[in-house]
């Protein structure tokens, strides 16, 4: 486990993005968070969504990942595809709305691609969003960490 986050710190280090360190999963900044554990980056009107750190690490190996078609509408909020681990499914739900644009078909072939760069490689859909204002419902980096830790906490 130490090892990975020190390939996350490196790699971080080598695309020039910065990461909060936790006990046992990363929360990079410049990201919004939402509480179901997705994660987006916003260039503009443009929104790349994946799943968590977190996330990835309670789920387990993932096996699956069920994507929604290009050109579908999703909402904040609402699940848009499954994450299929050798724990659980899991629901993706959308971290804001709009319609996508651009799925990761590398996925199908390589799954494990959301365990081993949840951040980078492993993203799971581009949306072009309909809504900026969504971005004020969603968590910073700091927050997200916090709400992690307490929910954490109660398990």
């Amino acid at each position: 486990m130490a090892c990975r986050q020190l390939w996350a710190s490196r790699a971080a280090s080598y695309l020039r993005i910065s990461v909060f360190h936790r006990g046992f999963s990363n929360v990079v900044k410049d990201l919004k968070y939402a509480d179901s554990h997705e994660w987006v980056k916003v260039d503009g009107n443009s929104a790349t969504v994946g799943i968590t750190d977190h996330a990835q690490d309670h789920l387990g190996d993932v096996v699956y990942v069920e994507l929604p078609e290009v050109g579908a509408a999703v909402t904040q909020g609402a699940s848009f595809g499954a994450v299929e681990s050798v724990k659980a499914t899991s629901d993706i739900n959308s971290p804001v709305s709009g319609k996508v644009v651009e799925v990761n078909e590398e996925l199908h072939s390589s799954p494990a691609l959301v365990n081993s760069s949840p951040y980078e490689n492993g993203w799971i859909i581009k949306v072009e969003m309909s809504d900026n204002g969504e971005l004020n419902n969603l968590m910073d980096p700091e927050k997200y960490s916090k709400f992690c830790e307490e929910e954490d906490s109660k398990h």
